[in-house]
């Protein structure tokens, strides 16, 4: 048996506390408590909703009784964001024990981290930070990633990063380091397109290319986001992956392209500060829910053709 179908395996074995609900071919939203009237106000919606772990590692209250009502009508995506997975230090055992807890508590349908570290020593930081890479670092990312997927009995998807600086000492670019990652780790992958237009334009290179080399069968979720625009101190344009406003129009050209080649596969609008009214954000999903859904009805006449 494989490390994933043991880890599925264990999974499965679990009695579940809250229905399974289907996500594949879903447009989802982030989860924001002031949202949670109007959304039970509209009843069941189509979609998912995302959350990150790390609101929620207390033990109780209104955070806990909020997305328990989410949760029993719909399927939920937990979201790392301090695993710090990338980091040159183990990780934090406490840490890593209430995310797995709230695994266990919320039987998410989709689980994820990000390939970044954001701690040193005892300090955290409140950005995702990016790292070399080399052989050293991968092995390292992998070691990490084995421990996390041990704790909570389930593969993560881990997340391309949006990154502004480049370091000297990599080997390999970082679709290369990503391709390795989930052939040694058994991981899937949860491409951030948004990440993608942000680093490209940063760096200089091609959104396209990048995608082109990108391992897309190894997607399990895509993020779409907004992103501000800045000059660096040379006055080049600098772009920062914000997740305070509207997706960018080249971003669902991006995105439109990625599902041409992979499938509907879940996709989450993040919004996560300058939070607009419930409606707004249900539109963004709805947008990407009618790309998904031009997706699956083309894979459907396909294959009624072929057959």
């Amino acid at each position: 048996m494989t490390a994933n179908a043991k880890l599925s395996a264990s999974s499965a074995a679990r009695s579940l506390r809250f229905p399974a609900h289907p996500v594949a071919g879903l447009a989802g939203t982030s989860f924001k408590h002031e949202h949670l009237p109007a959304i039970l106000a509209n009843g069941k919606p189509k979609g998912f909703f995302e959350v990150h772990a790390e609101n929620y590692m207390g033990a109780g209250g209104p955070p806990h009784r909020a997305l328990e009502a989410i949760r029993r009508d719909n399927p939920v995506s937990l979201h790392g964001v301090c695993m710090s997975i990338g980091g040159p230090q183990p990780l934090d055992k406490v840490h890593l024990e209430r995310f797995g807890s709230l695994v266990e508590r919320y039987e998410p349908a989709l689980v994820s981290e990000h390939l970044a570290w954001s701690t040193h020593e005892t300090t955290y930081f409140n950005d995702l930070l990016p790292l070399p890479y080399t052989e050293a670092t991968l092995a390292r990312v992998c070691d990490h990633i084995d421990e996390v997927q041990e704790r909570i009995g389930r593969p993560i998807l881990l997340e391309n990063p949006s990154t502004y600086v480049a370091f000297r000492e990599s080997t390999m670019s970082e679709t290369q380091f990503i391709r390795s990652i989930a052939r040694r780790s058994g991981c899937g992958l949860l491409l951030d397109v948004n990440n993608v237009f942000v680093s490209a334009t940063n760096h200089g290179f091609s959104a396209l290319d990048y995608l082109a080399d990108f391992p897309l069968s190894q997607v399990g979720e895509i993020h779409l986001a907004g992103h501000a625009e800045q000059a660096d101190d040379e006055g080049e344009r600098l772009l920062i992956d914000s997740h305070d406003g509207p997706v960018a129009d080249a971003v669902w050209t991006l995105f439109e392209i990625v599902i041409g080649r992979c499938g509907p596969v879940p996709t989450l609008i993040e919004w996560d500060s300058k939070i607009p009214d419930w409606p707004i954000l249900k539109a963004e999903a709805a947008a990407a829910q009618a790309i998904l859904d031009r997706a699956s009805a083309g894979a459907s006449r396909d294959n009624s053709h072929a057959a």
